[in-house]
């Protein structure tokens, strides 16, 4: 007699690996994009746009920081078709690489002095690139991390990726802190600041091994199982949850917006000379022309000491992204988002009395910051992807989060800049914008549903 044979178990992600994928992914994601934000305050100015006025080249570097954040909701339609056709593992792949490829080739670019126009060209297609990565990379492995997670943990496992945020920032800027520290300023202009861009090749190769030892979610293998792979996730999106779409945008609005503020901007007005006096002598040192007329006050602190304070600051972006999940299980998505969405309107209101308070007052401002930055940036690894059916969450979620990008991140950065200069080094507008997309993100989450209990699994468009 011979034995019925049995059936070999079906593969499934551990624990481990879906953490590490996630995680992983994210972090090169937000390392990349910080690298790429602190050289544009730090060198590209006077490497990739020089001119006469240090304002403009600092604006023009950041304009070009906001060509990724165009590029990002074109990634997104990429990359989510794909990974509501294909699936969530592959796609991945594919992101990772594409947004790595980009942030290495811009460690190796010449600069303006060696070949001219073509020199912010390159730089500005190298951008974009990162972009149409950076479109599918996020939303990908938080569908990695929710859609391998257990019963009533979703939220939990969605702050897996947001994770990356924080260790992305420390990585990023504890090598330029390094970096600055073990070499001449003129050493650093001419080769050192390449370092960051051309070292992420290593986070990229092992991102890479994790990810290709993946198996499919099981929420997708159910789409596939069902015979509901959407032919046109973009279309089917549009038609099915346009509501979603809109929502999720403007519930991540006012999140976009405190990111950029808090780790651009501070860095931009904290490390600007504290007066023209200081400013004409470090431009007479530096054997550069000092423009009076455009001349705007920030609060000097110098550059590395800056530095440190930000990563203290975002050791409690990671602690408080940590604890925002089983607040978002406990309480809902929707009453924790709504709770700190009112404290970063509040927070908004404080830029003047804490950037005035001197170094206490700016250590306070960057800890409260990060603090809200991070009960507001867990969530959303859970609640983005929760507002949209299996065969479209790719497309939709990606979507959502990448042009909420838009509207409150590649803008961010400019407008904090123009807001601040056109207020004669003061902050006080800059706060006042932080406040009112803030506003806009309260009613977003006020006339939105709770996402918590929604069947993730088998929920189809």
């Amino acid at each position: 007699m011979s034995s019925p044979t049995l059936a070999p178990p079906a593969a499934v992600n551990t624990r481990s690996r879906v953490v590490l994928a996630s995680l992983i992914g994210t972090s090169i994601e937000f390392y990349d994009f910080y690298v790429y934000a602190t050289a544009a305050v730090l060198v590209f100015p006077k490497l990739f746009f020089p001119t006469t006025d240090p304002n403009v080249g600092l604006l023009t570097s950041f304009a070009v920081f906001g060509v990724a954040f165009v590029a990002r909701p074109i990634g997104s339609i990429i990359f989510g078709h794909f990974g509501d056709r294909i699936g969530r593992k592959k796609t991945l792949v594919a992101s990772l690489l594409t947004m790595g490829i980009a942030t290495v080739l811009i460690g190796f670019l010449p600069t303006y002095a060696s070949i001219g126009l073509w020199a912010p060209i390159l730089l500005t297609v190298m951008r974009f690139a990162q972009g149409l990565g950076l479109g599918g990379e996020w939303s990908g492995a938080a569908l990695l991390a929710t859609e391998n997670a257990p019963a009533g943990k979703r939220a939990i496992y969605g702050t897996f990726p947001q994770l990356g945020a924080p260790i992305g920032f420390i990585i990023a800027n504890g090598v330029f802190l390094w970096l600055n520290l073990g070499m001449s300023a003129a050493d650093f202009a001419s080769w050192g600041w390449r370092v960051p861009f051309i070292a992420s090749a290593v986070l990229v190769v092992i991102g890479l091994y994790v990810r290709f030892r993946l198996v499919e979610t099981p929420a997708f293998q159910k789409v596939i199982d069902a015979g509901e792979v959407a032919t046109v996730p973009v279309a089917r999106v549009f038609k099915t949850s346009w509501r979603p779409l809109i929502l999720g945008t403007f519930i991540m609005l006012a999140t976009y917006t405190l990111f950029y503020l808090m780790t651009t901007f501070t860095l931009t007005f904290g490390t600007a000379f504290s007066s023209a006096a200081a400013a004409k002598a470090a431009a007479d040192k530096a054997g550069t022309a000092f423009n009076p007329a455009t001349f705007t006050p920030g609060l000097g602190f110098n550059r590395n000491d800056f530095l440190i304070m930000l990563i203290i600051g975002v050791v409690f972006f990671g602690i408080f992204t940590l604890v925002s999940g089983p607040l978002a299980e406990r309480f809902g998505r929707r009453k924790t988002l709504i709770v700190t969405t009112i404290g970063i309107l509040v927070f908004g209101l404080l830029f003047v009395p804490l950037f005035g308070a001197g170094t206490v007052g700016t250590m306070a401002l960057l800890i409260i910051g990060f603090t809200l930055m991070g009960l507001t940036f867990g969530p959303m690894g859970s609640v983005l992807p929760e507002l949209f059916p299996a065969n479209v969450r790719y497309t939709g979620s990606a979507i959502s989060y990448n042009f909420a990008s838009i509207l409150g991140a590649a803008v961010a950065p400019f407008i904090a800049v123009a807001l601040w200069q056109a207020a004669g080094g003061s902050p006080v507008w800059v706060g006042v914008y932080l406040s009112a997309m803030a506003v806009i993100t309260l009613i977003a989450l006020i006339i939105s549903k709770e996402t918590r209990d929604v069947d993730y699994d088998s929920n189809l468009s």
